[in-house]
């Protein structure tokens, strides 16, 4: 069924009237008058995928807001509080402590995005067993999840969670993903004629596995609680200025150096700011931030995080990089 989703795009250009009408036919023959569960992380890709669902099989939607202790700050109780408005059912599990038990000690990046994949389905299915006709699965898995994931044939970039990360065994009859055949700019777009708001649809992108992919080397709660405020303050920075930019976040390296803090010697982290431009994320421009704005960033983070005594711009485009560090 999943090529089903990515049999709709049939050329470059997406006529949204038609993608809309055939991807909610597909919807309803393959559910039928099962109930879906979507994992909801309230980032545009989930939140499309969610008003979809919701005008497909109306009455039929149960979203999973898992709050991993892996997002940034705040961000659980605002995006808890986005959906009330929706109408579908949400339930959000605390599970902050199991995702970073299983992360202990793991410091490869594809090892961290294969062990949150598959615990985000365990917790998926563990919810569903309590919920009466619960038989598939939604995920708001997007065209550069696939070719990133290498699941195209082409070579394999970096495992999504919710593609290369997906365990092999699942208790859902089947996965439906409405746009699995769509460019992060084309979801945008599909979500603003679904009615969705700015504030939701014109979201900076977040990476499903959260900041373990921006948190180098081992994950803990302690390295989570640094860059989280570390990337509050440069997110701050950024949107306080008029610069065109689509993606701005901090990453937190698993480098030290030497710095010095009250007059005395101080071995801290490295924090890294990164911003780029893009159409469909699978290229990118690095921003040429304001020197002024790096040095107020750099100055709130050394001066307010003890843990840091540096902060670098990454100015690396996408290829040869990726927009994400992990």
């Amino acid at each position: 069924m999943q090529n089903e989703y990515e049999a709709l795009r049939t050329n470059e250009t997406i006529d949204y009237n038609q993608y809309e009408a055939k991807v909610i036919e597909i919807i309803r023959n393959q559910v039928g008058t099962s109930k879906v569960l979507l994992a909801l992380s309230g980032g545009v890709d989930s939140a499309v995928c969610a008003a979809l669902l919701a005008k497909a099989i109306p009455g039929k939607l149960y979203c999973i807001f898992v709050d991993h202790g892996l997002m940034r700050k705040n961000e659980g109780d605002e995006v808890a509080a986005a959906f009330k408005s929706f109408d579908l059912t949400l339930i959000r599990v605390e599970a902050e402590n199991r995702f970073l038990a299983r992360l202990a000690g793991v410091s490869d990046p594809e090892m961290k995005r294969k062990i949150i994949g598959e615990d985000f389905i365990r917790v998926f299915e563990e919810e569903a067993s309590m919920l009466e006709g619960i038989e598939f699965l939604a995920q708001g898995t997007i065209y550069p999840d696939v070719l990133e994931s290498g699941k195209d044939g082409s070579a394999t970039i970096k495992s999504h969670h919710n593609v290369g990360g997906l365990p092999d065994n699942i208790m859902f009859r089947g996965l439906v993903e409405p746009l699995r055949a769509l460019y992060k700019n084309e979801v945008r777009e599909l979500g603003r004629r679904l009615g969705l708001p700015d504030e939701l649809v014109g979201r900076q992108p977040f990476p499903g596995p959260g900041l373990a992919v921006r948190c180098l080397g081992e994950v803990t709660k302690a390295k989570l609680d640094v860059l989280r405020e570390a990337d509050a303050i440069f997110r701050e920075e950024v949107e306080s200025c008029a610069v065109a930019v689509d993606q701005y976040f901090a990453v937190l390296s698993d480098m030290r150096s030497v710095g010095i803090r009250d007059g005395g010697r101080t071995y801290g982290g490295t924090v890294i700011l990164r911003a780029v431009r893009t159409v469909d994320f699978m290229q990118c421009k690095f921003v040429p931030l304001p020197y002024e704005l790096l040095e107020r960033a750099a100055e709130r983070i050394t001066s307010s995080i003890p843990a840091v005594t540096r902060v670098v711009y990454d100015i690396t485009n996408k290829p040869p990089g990726t927009i994400e560090w992990e």
